[in-house]
């Protein structure tokens, strides 16, 4: 299963990057978002791993994600196991115009049975699902890059 969201969002990409990139306050940004916690000392990047709880069909679901690429400020890659499924997920930014593209895909592939049975009755619930999940982030993230970047005359 692979789920995407794609925005514009009216600032450069090395500000959207900082956005972005920036864990610590994530939780302060996207509403979905109840908590992040970095469970590794040091700057973000490559081998971060990160505990994030959010809400996700009006519960609270925790997962331990590890940055397995980190490519500033063009994109990361985090990945995670979890309920029988292996989690892909790659955040890009790249220049548009007077902004920058920002691309979220989710991809989950099953690794055990039950994970495969669940995927094969529920799996285009979870891209839908997914996909409004990454749009509705990425807004949150586009109203807090926007409120705080320098407009143009």
């Amino acid at each position: 299963m692979l789920a995407t969201a794609t925005k514009h969002f009216k600032a450069p990409p090395e500000i959207v990057w900082e956005v972005m990139s920036d864990l610590e306050n994530a939780a302060d940004r996207i509403d979905a978002i109840v908590k992040l916690e970095i469970l590794t000392e040091g700057p973000v990047g490559q081998g971060t791993r990160f505990k994030e709880t959010r809400i996700m069909f009006k519960k609270e679901a925790t997962e331990t994600m590890e940055i397995t690429s980190w490519n500033p400020p063009n994109s990361y890659t985090t990945e995670a196991d979890g309920c029988g499924c292996h989690y892909t997920s790659v955040i890009t930014c790249e220049k548009d115009g007077d902004g920058t593209l920002v691309t979220m895909s989710f991809e989950a592939e099953a690794m055990s049975a039950f994970g495969k049975i669940m995927s094969a009755l529920t799996g285009w619930m979870m891209k839908s699902v997914c996909a409004k999940a990454f749009d509705k982030d990425l807004e949150n993230l586009k109203n807090f890059v926007e409120s705080q970047a320098p407009q143009p005359a």
